[in-house]
């Protein structure tokens, strides 16, 4: 006699779904799309690793500064009295990190995860970044990447070769981004209901999730004021951001492909979406790299920590070497179909509207 099996739980469709009888408020859908998964299954190799610096690979510095085109808040989970930051027109506010010399920062671990996403969207890689039941992403997709120190067999996906995986060290590292603008601005996002995918025919195909979800970046942010909003303490547009990317054991189509991601391609112009208040167009940021510190000599770079300044990547030059990069990207990478579905969502400039009603 055998023990009767928990039955699997199922995506919603429409016979799970609230009858229309249900009381539900009016809600404005979503302003996100799903780029698609590749059709091969995730690309696997061995990890470069730690243990040296390889003279066929690339290592140096990306500085970078990041320009805020709709109003950008990063909470840090804590709600403050105005009067404890400086602004004593409101009771609370949702903070985010700011220094000694009142400047915004934006962490490294925020940055890192909206470049991850969509470096992952792009390339033949897992999804082991996400809430979903596993049970609903596609085979070969839903593997989740990890080392054994124990085995010498560790094979992992394209991001996570370069982003880290479970026992991983990635060959990125990402440094907080710093404001130049001095202070905050103060902003009133309005409460923001779940996706609510139960409500979109799309969201499911044949019983397994449609893609990777991304919001549509925005020609502007909605505000709704003191009265209807949420006090938020956020970097204005045209607030600027200071950041240094290093990199190290990165293979040239890497490279490419990281920079594409930064919008260093002028094929395909996007912008990265950060923080918080993404369905109502918050969060975008352009990207600019202002130079690249490149390591030549790998003796040099074993006896002396600091780069020499000859290294350094600027100009005609500079922006030849990143075209270098892309087009390895192009032939060894990108996944076209992929490129195409996420530049039309996180293209900028845009004349997308955020959307009106409840959010």
């Amino acid at each position: 006699m055998t023990a009767n099996r928990p039955q699997r739980p199922q995506p919603p469709n429409k016979s799970n779904r609230p009858s229309d009888g249900d009381s539900l408020p009016e809600l404005a859908p979503k302003p996100y799309e799903f780029v698609s998964f590749p059709k091969e299954k995730p690309n696997l190799q061995h990890p470069a690793g730690h243990h040296q610096y390889l003279s066929d690979r690339l290592h140096g510095a990306l500085y970078l500064t990041l320009k805020v085109q709709t109003s950008l808040h990063v909470s840090t989970g804590v709600v403050v009295m105005g009067s404890d930051i400086g602004n004593n027109r409101i009771p609370l506010i949702k903070t985010m990190i700011q220094g000694v010399d009142q400047k915004l920062s934006i962490q490294g671990s925020s940055l890192k995860g909206c470049i991850r996403s969509v470096y992952e969207a792009i390339t033949k890689s897992c999804v082991c970044k996400t809430k979903a039941d596993f049970r609903t992403i596609p085979d070969g997709y839903n593997r989740v990447c990890k080392v054994d120190v124990r085995k010498d067999s560790n094979l992992v996906c394209d991001a996570c070769r370069i982003f880290g995986a479970l026992n991983l060290q990635g060959l990125l590292d990402f440094n907080d981004a710093s404001c130049l603008n001095l202070g905050f601005s103060n902003g009133f996002m309005p409460p923001l209901h779940r996706p609510r995918p139960d409500k979109r025919d799309q969201y499911f195909i044949n019983g397994k999730v449609a893609g990777r979800k991304f919001y549509y970046n925005m020609s502007k942010a909605i505000d709704k004021g003191q009265r209807e909003g949420i006090p938020v303490q956020q970097a204005g547009r045209e607030y600027i951001f200071k950041t240094k990317l290093n990199f190290k054991n990165l293979l040239p189509e890497e490279l490419g492909t990281l920079l594409i991601v930064l919008g260093q391609d002028s094929k395909c112009p996007i912008a990265l979406k950060v923080g918080g208040g993404k369905p109502i167009g918050m969060g975008t940021m352009t990207v600019i790299v202002n130079r690249i510190a490149r390591t030549q000599s790998l003796q040099q770079r074993y006896s002396d920590y600091k780069i020499n300044d000859s290294d350094e990547l600027i100009g005609d030059a500079l922006q030849q070497f990143m075209q270098t990069q892309i087009q390895a990207a192009y032939s060894r990478l990108i996944q076209q179909p992929q490129l195409d579905q996420l530049t039309a969502v996180l293209r900028y400039p845009t004349d997308r509207e955020p959307p009106s009603g409840m959010y």
